[in-house]
């Protein structure tokens, strides 16, 4: 990183390129997680804008972008999407040679027509391009329902459209939370293993976990890790944060046993099958690091076994109706995975399979046909197991079901970079800057979305994801919620603290996520935590997204936060997984590895002593609280201690509470490791308790452990 980045000294930044920097909602300053406001290097500055396409080598380029940039709406008829929230007052733009009247509409998602009225009195104009253009504000009319919508406007043969999407005010699906609150388990489902899994947690066993915990105990929702698709084949990307698309999901996570056709193989074929299960069964109870590439690839072997059997007449037409209502963005994600079982990542032929509209595509397509109908086949059946899944929540029942995480963003390489390139800003990744516990930063090395041709394109690619995630989950958590407000963009080639803050349209993304939840009758979890103004916490209450609490992050000037001041509207936590489990965390674990991984910036005497006096400070409030016995704490009795800190946030009068499965049974590893890749096994950590022996689901109900805390949240809730 650079010293100017971190010293306040902008090293030479000039006025015109910093107001170019704002007018495409580039911030030129951000404040540190100390509170001390920094300036963005000249550099990071002019390489995040040409990462926009906007032209920044010499100031006479700067100067003729900023002057392009003001007049681009006026050159248009019409902005590339309208967002608006429903039953508020607005207008939309529309620019016409001056004097020009027009005759406008709205085509509504239902077919049916709405006229709009040209208003009288002329607007403002500019001279644009030698013609002398007017901007027509055009009220749109109250009323306007819900959701999808198309305007159109026609002047003489000038004709031109734009998306409008007409957004809740506010998201309805938690209202019934503020009378009864819930609380639910947090799963890495890889991890959560049963004696009919292969090595690695499966949808079968997020049935079952969800009817475990439902049923059985009273929790009202199971929150999963993100199910996004990782590679198409082994070797594949341990983190489901780093997905190569957020709109499909993982085929590792089927159950090939729960397939109908399964039943129907015969003789050889039914025994290979076994046999891989067979194989597969010791790895279920085994402590080590999981192996998700020797699971992968023996399902991958007997999926294509039972893609072979053929389907009933009523089986064909629900997997050809799941096709058609995919459409093209599942054919091109399925084309994706058959040319990368084939193409290395470094064949010279990706140069010219630029995209699935690509000359190459065209011509080399049908080539790929059959192995694009197997991966086809592949979602249609994670889509039914998931289906499954949430059906077997809601009939334990729980009042939210199977609630979905949502990653960041996408790998560089991936479908989503592959298919959506249009859409994403080339040359730079997402992270975050340094922070408490992340003193390096965080570079994930995901392209963000480009915030104006995102909005050219209707944001439909962003409502796609959503729609898919969606539509078999009682709920969604965006993790890192606050990239949809602003997103840390890195240049390549630079550290994670030579960034600057990218600002998206809110209203629009947060609308859309709104819309398309109210829609599917889900609620939204926002991870808020990081630095943010505090506005955004209170935007995000205004249309009812919840917020996220974690115990030892909640801190006031005068301490540790008392539970009656938290979020009634959020799920609150005692930790996350990018800590240690309670158990772990309150033996300093993270501490002692940051410093063998060299990740701490001052002598690890230092922050295990500051370390031991937050913690310190948490345990006394719980103390004071007539939680845990006078002096009690720490690693005594860690299930004690456990099980105060959870009866703590019990008092708190958040809507949604939060049980991590590796706190109910007693694991200490931490699951993931911010700022590391090989350094440390980040998400191939299995479930264990406090002896380091395996645990599987079929042990949870006999565990006194889980049963323990789990009826300690049943009965308070």
């Amino acid at each position: 990183m650079t010293e100017a980045n971190f010293t306040g000294e902008p090293d030479g930044n000039t006025e015109l390129l910093r107001g170019l920097a704002e007018h495409h909602h580039v911030a030129t300053t951000f404040n540190g997680w100390d509170g001390t406001r920094r300036e963005v290097s000249n550099e990071t500055l002019s390489r995040v804008l040409e990462a926009l396409g906007v032209a920044t080598a010499t100031p006479q380029a700067q100067a003729e972008s900023l002057a392009e940039a003001r007049l681009q709406p006026w050159r248009r008829m019409l902005p590339g999407s309208v967002v608006v929230r429903e039953h508020r007052s607005t207008a939309v733009a529309v620019h016409l040679p001056a004097g020009m009247r027009a005759d406008a509409w709205i085509v509504l998602e239902d077919g049916g027509r709405r006229e709009l009225d040209w208003p009288a009195l002329p607007g403002e104009e500019l001279d644009v391009d030698g013609v002398l253009t007017g901007r027509t504000l055009v009220p749109l009319p109250a009323g306007l329902p819900l959701g999808w919508h198309r305007i159109e406007v026609r002047a003489g043969e000038r004709q031109g459209e734009t998306v409008l999407v007409v957004t809740p005010e506010r998201l309805t699906t938690t209202e019934g939370l503020d009378r009864r609150r819930a609380w639910g388990l947090m799963a890495q489902l890889y991890s959560v293993r049963s004696s009919r899994s292969w090595g690695i947690g499966d949808l079968g066993d997020l049935a079952d976990l969800a009817a475990l915990s439902g049923g059985s105990h009273g929790a009202g929702f199971l929150l999963t890790n993100p199910l996004h698709a990782a590679e198409p084949a082994p070797p594949v990307e341990p983190s489901p944060y780093l997905p190569t698309t957020r709109r499909f999901f993982n085929p590792l996570y089927i159950r090939v046993e729960d397939i109908p056709e399964y039943g129907y193989l015969h003789g050889e074929d039914r025994a290979k099958v076994e046999a891989a299960a067979h194989s597969l069964a010791a790895a279920n109870r085994s402590d080590q690091k999981l192996d998700r590439d020797a699971t992968y690839a023996a399902k991958l072997a007997a999926l294509e076994l039972v893609f072979s059997v053929p389907r009933s007449f009523a089986r064909q037409q629900q997997f050809d109706r799941f096709c058609a209502a995919e459409g093209a963005g599942l054919s091109d994600f399925a084309l994706w995975c058959a040319l990368s079982e084939k193409l290395p990542a470094d064949d010279p032929r990706w140069q010219q399979i630029t995209g699935p509209d690509s000359a190459w595509v065209q011509e080399h397509r049908q080539e790929y046909a059959g192995r694009e109908q197997f991966h086809t086949w592949l979602q249609w059946i994670c889509d039914q197991q998931l289906e499954n899944a949430q059906a077997a929540a809601r009939s334990a029942g729980m009042e939210i079901g199977i609630v979905h995480d949502l990653a960041v963003g996408v790998h560089p390489a991936g479908a989503d970079a592959w298919m959506l390139r249009p859409v994403l800003a080339p040359g730079v990744s997402v992270g975050a800057p340094p922070d408490m516990f992340n003193q390096q930063g965080q570079d994930w090395s995901q392209p963000p979305w480009h915030p104006q041709r995102l909005a050219d394109a209707g944001y439909l690619p962003y409502r796609d994801m959503l729609r898919t995630i969606l539509r078999h989950a009682g709920g969604i958590r965006v993790d890192h919620i606050l990239g949809l407000f602003r997103l840390w963009w890195i240049p390549q080639g630079s550290g994670p603290g030579d960034g600057a803050y990218v600002h998206f349209d809110h209203e629009a993304l947060i609308g859309i996520l709104v819309l398309e939840a109210q829609r599917a009758g889900a609620v939204v979890i926002g991870e808020d935590l990081g630095v943010f103004e505090p506005w955004v916490q209170e935007y995000l209450a205004e249309r009812g997204v919840l917020g996220t609490s974690i115990l030892w992050f909640e801190h006031t000037p005068s301490g540790p936060r008392p539970p009656e001041e938290y979020r009634q509207g959020a799920l609150t936590w005692v930790n996350t997984h990018d800590l240690p489990p309670t158990a772990g965390y309150l033996a300093g674990e993270h501490v002692d590895l940051r410093d063998s991984l060299g990740l701490l910036n001052r002598p690890v005497e230092e922050e295990r002593a500051a370390d031991a006096a937050a913690q310190e400070s948490v345990l006394a409030l719980v103390r004071s609280r007539d939680l845990l016995p006078e002096g009690a704490g720490g690693t005594d009795n860690v299930q004690q201690t456990v099980e105060a800190l959870h009866s703590f946030i019990l008092q708190t009068p958040s809507v949604l509470i939060g049980v991590a499965l590796a706190d109910a049974v007693g694991e200490r590893r931490t699951q993931n490791q911010p700022g590391t890749g090989n350094e440390y096994p980040n998400w191939r950590i299995p479930l264990c308790g406090p002896d380091g022996t395996a645990i599987l689901l079929d042990d949870l109900p006999a565990n006194s452990r889980f049963t323990s805390l789990a009826d300690l949240m049943k009965d308070a809730i």
